[in-house]
């Protein structure tokens, strides 16, 4: 039923059993039965089970509303070089494509995705930096997917010929390189080609988070990381804690504080801070170039040639899945021998007793 009451269109009908009135706020009776219509249909769908699908975001509308604002709060604090470096330089990245962030989520395909990596291509960056932003789009469909907001998101793929940093130092190389490193960076590569830890992990190190007395030659506690995994705690060799107590003791014992501290913005310690002085580290000592991220590599992939397994290793690495522990890990032959070796005293099988009765029982050897 269409009314007016003043100078706009109402309608009102059952249904259920109940009254719907609602008013069109329009003046045109021919609109405002149209409206009446489209309200029925969609209380019909509802009561067969159907409903209309919202409608889907673009990526420029997904990442303003919902992706850049999670990004922010999840790493701006914890962990503020993957906010700084991974996620806010590739939304940038993707903004700027207007041909990919214009498109619906569920528009976008694996070769629509080829074409923004070729655009960054022909904006002169590397394939190591193509391929980071490529990452943050495939995490954005993946959280689209994982909130409800499309069915299934494209295959991503990579693009082939990145440089890895995966780069192992050799302890030959590792001694020329300490011996001419100037301080702080002499102390800190020191520290993390022997605990493995990530360079932003090593430089927010506190004194708060040092107990000398734990372990054998102590213990400290990595709070902040990438993820949840990276908190743990981990011991000191016999080297790292000579290198931290002179520290401590040379800043006169401090309860609390930075451990490297340096007058920069967050107060310790940046990549920047430490760059000149590995440049020329490198230089003096003719080792092959590689990067402070490099002695982590190092320091795992010793770990996994010592034996440690996959589990063992990504907690001390602070992995978030034994997946990529499991990269370090590489048994050869010798170890997969001598592993069955170490069972040889437990061997599994059967011998005859003699019962005494002149019968023979059968029964299950295991020494």
């Amino acid at each position: 039923m269409i009314y007016k009451r003043g100078k706009t269109y109402w309608y009102k009908f059952m249904w259920a059993g109940e009254p719907v009135r609602k008013s069109t706020k329009q003046r045109n009776d021919k609109v405002a039965r149209q409206m009446e219509s489209a309200h029925r249909t969609s209380l019909a769908k509802g009561e067969v089970g159907i409903r209309d699908r919202r409608p889907v975001p673009t990526l420029g509308e997904f990442v303003d509303r919902r992706f850049e604002p999670w990004a922010r709060s999840t790493f701006e604090s914890s962990a503020p070089k993957t906010w700084r470096d991974f996620y806010k330089v590739g939304i940038r990245a993707i903004k700027e494509f207007r041909e990919l962030g214009n498109l619906r989520l569920d528009e976008i395909t694996s070769e629509r995705a080829a074409e923004f990596g070729a655009y960054r291509l022909s904006k002169g960056r590397k394939i190591s930096t193509v391929n980071s932003s490529l990452r943050v789009l495939r995490r954005i469909l993946g959280l689209a997917v994982e909130w409800g907001v499309i069915e299934s998101a494209p295959k991503i793929k990579k693009l082939p010929g990145e440089r890895h940093r995966e780069h192992v130092v050799a302890y030959e190389e590792e001694a020329r390189y300490l011996t001419v490193a100037q301080e702080p960076l002499a102390s800190v590569a020191a520290v993390l080609v022997d605990t493995g830890l990530r360079p932003e992990e090593c430089f927010r190190l506190r004194w708060e988070s040092i107990t000398w007395s734990n372990g054998r030659h102590g213990t400290f506690l990595v709070t902040h990381g990438k993820t949840a995994a990276a908190r743990r705690l981990l011991p000191m060799t016999p080297r790292v804690r000579t290198i931290l107590e002179n520290r401590w003791e040379r800043a006169q014992k401090p309860q609390e504080g930075w451990v490297w501290p340096a007058p920069t913005s967050s107060g310790h310690l940046e990549p920047s801070s430490i760059k000149k002085q590995h440049s020329k580290a490198l230089t003096v000592s003719k080792v092959r170039p590689f990067v402070l991220y490099s002695l982590r590599h190092t320091f795992l992939t010793r770990l996994g040639e010592s034996g440690c397994d996959a589990w063992t290793l990504a907690r001390i690495a602070g992995h978030s899945s034994i997946a990529i522990s499991a990269r370090y890990v590489h048994p050869s032959h010798d170890a997969v021998f001598a592993a069955v070796d170490r069972l040889g005293g437990h061997k599994i099988g059967h011998t005859k007793e003699d019962t005494g009765d002149g019968t023979e029982s059968k029964k299950l050897l295991l020494a």
